[in-house]
């Protein structure tokens, strides 16, 4: 018996309004299918199906083939698993852009904090402070307004503060903050026609069912699974030598303040 042969619509099994909509090819479902100009369209919601159906011809080809959006990957793993060199080789070698999420994180709250946040940054801190400020103050005489001026804090916004919060104690960031951030790289210039590979995001249920709901497909995920041997080679000599600078540094400002000290009892 001859069959007549199914013919798929422009965007084949991806959802039309989806690429149209959100710019991502995201795979359609046979039970949301719907038929145009002897044509069969899968869609990814019966919501999207019914926009479709509303209005067609802003879904389909006319003059030209429908543009496919660029790749767009996240690549996880965890801490010391290698995922930034890899990126940073994989977005050179493809020609798209690397953003690494904690490092664009930084960056929006680097101007009011003055310098990077979190555990890794905070080590210490106290102490680098302490010390040079110990020395500037027996170098030269400090104005009062000024170093009220220095310790003053610059208020960060309910946004900043969430951002904050989850760089130093790991606290999930509200859809609120995901919305002013995120959405940008599927659907903004220059990221969105030339793509990205996404370093470190999603990184909970959460965060993936976000990007599910909020319809920002990746087109690959992947993850990167290591031994532990393998991760403590790689991040303990860095951290030993950071330890070992720290500790040669701190030596340095207490023999100078113990210097000046000298110098101002005489």
């Amino acid at each position: 018996i001859m069959q007549k042969k199914r013919l798929m619509g422009d965007t084949k099994h991806f959802c039309p309004v989806s690429l149209k909509e959100n710019f991502v090819l995201y795979p359609g479902l046979q039970e949301h299918a719907a038929k145009y100009k002897e044509k069969i369209y899968y869609f990814s919601t019966s919501e999207y199906r019914d926009k479709f159906l509303k209005n067609p011809e802003e879904y389909v080809a006319h003059n030209e083939p429908l543009q496919a959006p660029p790749l767009r990957v996240c690549l996880l793993g965890i801490h010391g698993a290698g995922k930034t060199t890899c990126a940073r080789q994989i977005a050179d070698k493809l020609g798209i852009f690397h953003i690494q999420f904690e490092e664009y994180l930084q960056e929006l709250i680097l101007p009011k904090t003055k310098r990077k946040v979190g555990p890794s940054f905070d080590e210490d801190q106290e102490d680098d402070d302490k010390i040079p400020a110990e020395l500037e103050e027996f170098s030269q005489p400090i104005n009062k307004t000024e170093t009220a001026k220095r310790k003053q804090e610059v208020k960060l916004t309910d946004e900043e503060e969430a951002i904050k919060a989850n760089l130093m104690d790991n606290m999930e960031l509200p859809p609120e903050v995901l919305d002013k951030i995120v959405p940008d790289w599927w659907k903004k210039e220059p990221f969105r026609s030339t793509g990205f590979i996404l370093d470190g995001f999603p990184r909970t249920s959460d965060e993936a069912s976000y990007l599910s709901e909020q319809g920002l497909c990746p087109d690959v995920v992947v993850y990167i699974q290591v031994e532990e041997d393998d991760i403590l080679n790689r991040l303990f000599p860095p951290r030993l030598k950071k330890w070992k600078d720290k500790r040669h540094k701190k030596k340095e400002y207490k023999k100078k303040l113990k210097e000046l000290k000298a110098k101002k009892m005489v």
